[in-house]
């Protein structure tokens, strides 16, 4: 499977009763989650660290195929100076991530809207990711949140590192849709509470439509890109994760099931 459709999180008390069954224990939760959707958005370890029991717990909860990617934490992300950030990433990286196995997907390092590209800055930032922990290769995925980031001289960095930069569907954050990575990472923010399952059916067949582009190599429109990629390159089959987030989260869960139907 290269196309990954799913929520942020399983833990959220207006899907108890509508997406949970009424009595189902909170513990069996995300295993009822992850045979509802392909992936999930850990949003706790953007705030505290775990530990390898903990992944470990989690991978053996979920069935095979199935992938979390995890939220990079906070304190690596949110600091004046990112190039000083190489303690706090380390301490991630080796607080147990190998124990997810091969359903260990991205690593979505989020910035807050504030903080502006410096380019000298964020290429030692980046210099600081690991492709590595405990024999396992990682994907890295930046979510850049302001304005400045949308220049060419970011997208070089980037794609220089095989970083791919989220794709926001948001009405708060500027877009930008370059691929820039042998994956795709998109968050999809835009739902709304009035609609069953959180976008119309057309948004819906277009998301389903841009995910098979991406992941056959190709472009798709509708989207804002900053910078072409080079000309030449090869189109290769990426994967894809997709990911509804935010907005109105109590729709999040039938959304990602109604996206999933049109990939299948």
């Amino acid at each position: 499977m290269s196309i990954r459709v799913g929520i942020g999180g399983w833990t959220y008390e207006p899907w108890r009763g509508s997406f949970y069954p009424k009595g189902l224990p909170h513990a069996r939760e995300l295993e009822h989650a992850a045979r509802a959707v392909t992936s999930i958005e850990v949003n706790g370890t953007f705030y505290r660290t775990q530990t390898p029991k903990t992944f470990r717990a989690w991978a053996e909860a979920v069935p095979e195929g199935f992938v979390f990617s995890l939220k990079a934490p906070r304190y690596a992300t949110n600091r004046r100076v990112l190039a000083e950030a190489g303690e706090s990433i380390g301490k991630f990286v080796d607080s147990g991530l190998a124990e997810l196995g091969d359903k260990l997907g991205p690593i979505n390092w989020q910035f807050a809207p504030t903080k502006a590209f410096d380019p000298d800055d964020f290429a030692a930032f980046l210099d600081l990711l690991p492709e590595m922990a405990g024999g396992l290769a990682l994907r890295h995925a930046v979510e850049v949140r302001h304005e400045s980031f949308c220049c060419p001289a970011f997208l070089d960095l980037v794609r220089a590192r095989n970083v791919a930069v989220v794709v926001a569907d948001s009405p708060d954050y500027p877009q930008i849709a370059d691929v820039t990575a042998d994956f795709v990472y998109a968050r999809l923010q835009d739902a709304k509470a009035e609609i069953e399952t959180g976008y119309e059916a057309a948004a819906l067949d277009d998301w389903a439509d841009r995910a098979r582009r991406w992941e056959k190599g190709g472009t798709p429109e509708g989207l804002r890109t900053i910078a072409p990629h080079p000309a030449g390159t090869a189109k290769k089959k990426r994967d894809c994760f997709l990911y509804f987030i935010n907005g109105a989260k109590e729709r999040a869960p039938a959304a990602a099931q109604a996206l999933l139907g049109r990939l299948k």
